[in-house]
């Protein structure tokens, strides 16, 4: 398989740490966002989203967006399960990882932050305030989804929504949010960090990374 990804895109990272967790290898082949190789007339073809991460299988089948590339491998890796099975838990789960995958990542992304400098004026402080914003009400959010004593965000192994959380606090420690409020969440991604899956996936550890 090859991962066409950008080493500090929190959605590439999320597959990464996927694919690390289900086992399985993969080709990384680096697109870099902030040169604008994204809008490539080869690679726009590949992925008319002009994103990534763009995942292409052993017989050539492009899959984009990482929810969808992840729950992909989930059906056809079962092990370890990253949903639940069951419908509850699974909502629960589900209602968490939209959070930041549907709340959070869309308004803060680098598509989005360049559109406000360029088109609303909004200058660089203005672009921090409003990152720190939507990140402090998505993770609050997610917080409060959170059941008790459990070692990861809803039970003893890490699923979908530990993935998105990780990746996303990457980008909250890059850009000086204020995760005191946040201790479960702290505690949960250095539960995560330890595990290989989540720290070779991390963006410094890519083979793109500045």
């Amino acid at each position: 398989m090859k991962l066409y990804s950008y080493w500090r895109s929190t959605t590439s990272y999320r597959v990464r740490i996927a694919l690390n967790l289900k086992g399985l290898s993969y080709e990384t082949s680096p697109v870099n966002l902030v040169t604008g190789e994204q809008r490539a007339p080869d690679y726009a073809a590949l992925n008319p989203g002009k994103g990534v991460p763009t995942l292409v299988l052993e017989d050539g089948t492009v899959l984009t967006q990482s929810l969808a590339i992840i729950e992909y491998l989930d059906a056809t890796v079962p092990e370890p399960p990253l949903l639940p099975k069951e419908p509850l838990m699974r909502a629960r789960v589900q209602a968490a990882v939209q959070t930041i995958a549907l709340d959070v990542h869309p308004v803060n992304n680098l598509k989005v932050l360049t559109y406000l400098k360029a088109q609303m004026g909004l200058t660089a402080d203005g672009q921090l305030d409003w990152f720190h914003h939507w990140m402090t009400e998505g993770f609050a959010a997610y917080q409060a989804l959170l059941p008790k004593g459990t070692a990861f965000s809803f039970g003893e192994t890490p699923d979908l929504a530990d993935i998105c959380l990780v990746a996303q606090l990457y980008n909250a420690h890059r850009w000086g949010v204020d995760m005191s409020p946040f201790p479960r969440l702290l505690e949960i991604e250095e539960r995560a960090l330890s595990l290989a899956a989540f720290n070779d996936a991390r963006p410094e550890n890519q083979p793109d990374a500045a």
